[in-house]
């Protein structure tokens, strides 16, 4: 008898064994699909759930403050939101709505801060500062509440006009949320003269103001305004502008000149300025 496989019969069978072959690729490959699958649905859902954490907080600035809301010393206007400036028999009010993280308010606040002081200076308007945190809800991070907070703490210390300066002066980037350490707003504290106090400390880093800021913050929103800053002037929007004029140095005090015409200034000593940038 023969050793040798016939010819066809060889065929046959490599036929065979490459079919075999065939199917356990194809075997090995969906198995790796089906764990590849797996892998990429438990990573889908932890950015789902990470994006759920990310977003926890944000319609109410990102703080977690909710005892009652004790307000700064000296704080007036309903439910005492509002921080004044300047001499309250002053014939107009400039009304200003900020957030600490926001630079259109730095930009803001760098090119009209000494006409602002001027005016409040002169006795030609009381400016009327509120505080809102939507950078916080629209970025995440707790800058504005914390700055915020710390304003107001400044406020008890009645250092607020100069601590508001040094924190626009020196603003971070608005995606950096420098503004969220606590130890940033203290060390900035240190320029102003006899801000840095233990009493201040305390209330910085207790967030003793918080609930206030985030009452403040939700009278912003339920006011309708479109942004920060809102700046009005008796009431009427004066940012960016009015009847046609952008807002500069010049037309702030044409426009205050002009409400005022006929009214006798408020007196009000000085406003502290910043004692560093």
């Amino acid at each position: 008898m023969s050793d040798k496989i016939p010819e066809g019969n060889r065929s046959a069978r490599e036929r065979l064994a490459q079919q075999r072959e065939r199917e356990k690729g194809r075997e090995k490959r969906r198995r790796t699909l089906i764990v590849a699958s797996a892998v990429v649905g438990v990573l889908a859902l932890a950015a789902v759930v990470g994006l759920i954490a990310a977003n926890a907080g944000k319609d109410d600035g990102g703080g977690t403050a909710t005892g009652p809301a004790i307000a700064p010393s000296g704080a007036t206007g309903e439910d005492a939101l509002t921080l004044p400036v300047g001499a309250a028999g002053a014939p107009s009010t400039l009304t200003i709505w900020e957030d600490f993280r926001c630079p259109v308010c730095a930009q803001f606040e760098n090119a009209l801060r000494d006409t602002i002081k001027e005016l409040a200076d002169d006795g030609q308007v009381k400016v009327e500062y509120h505080l809102a945190t939507i950078i916080d809800g629209n970025l995440g991070g707790t800058g504005s509440l914390r700055a915020a907070n710390a304003a107001a703490c400044a406020q008890d210390a009645g250092k607020f006009a100069p601590y508001h300066d040094i924190l626009f002066s020196n603003q971070p980037p608005e995606p950096d949320d420098a503004f969220g350490r606590n130890s940033r707003l203290i060390e900035l504290a240190g320029r102003v003269e006899g801000l840095d106090t233990p009493g201040f400390r305390s209330c910085v880093e207790d967030g003793e103001h918080d609930s206030w800021v985030k009452k403040s913050d939700t009278a912003f929103r339920e006011g309708g305004f479109q942004g920060t800053p809102t700046v009005l002037l008796n009431g009427e929007s004066v940012f960016p502008g009015k009847d046609d004029e952008q807002i500069s140095p010049e037309n702030l005090k044409k426009w205050a000149a002009a409400a005022n015409k006929g009214k006798k200034p408020g007196t009000a000593a000085p406003s502290a300025s910043a004692e560093g940038s």
